[in-house]
């Protein structure tokens, strides 16, 4: 079971492999993955490819659902803060 530069530890390739696997355990996987990826990877970019790589074949498989998630970049609002916040909800 010997993984590659976007699964070191062939996680993704093995939850793909189990029969019944929910969407809880795949987010667990997901996140024992993401730890084991090297210092300033790219973690939506290796999502990315591990569902180019593996969500042809399964689309609706949970672990699919899981890295495409991972693939939306998040941006949350922009603060602010001082002066300008609150005169803006005055």
């Amino acid at each position: 079971m010997t993984g590659d530069e976007i699964d070191p530890k062939a996680l993704i390739r093995e939850a793909y492999r189990i029969e019944g696997i929910g969407p809880e355990e795949c987010r667990s996987v997901f996140l024992d993955w993401a730890l084991s990826l090297p210092v300033g990877a790219d973690a939506p970019k290796a999502a990315a490819a591990l569902v180019a790589r593996y969500g042809a074949d399964a689309p609706d498989h949970p672990m699919t659902h899981v890295l495409r998630d991972a693939d939306t970049r998040v941006t949350g609002p922009k603060r602010r803060g001082g002066r300008s916040a609150r005169v803006a909800d005055a």
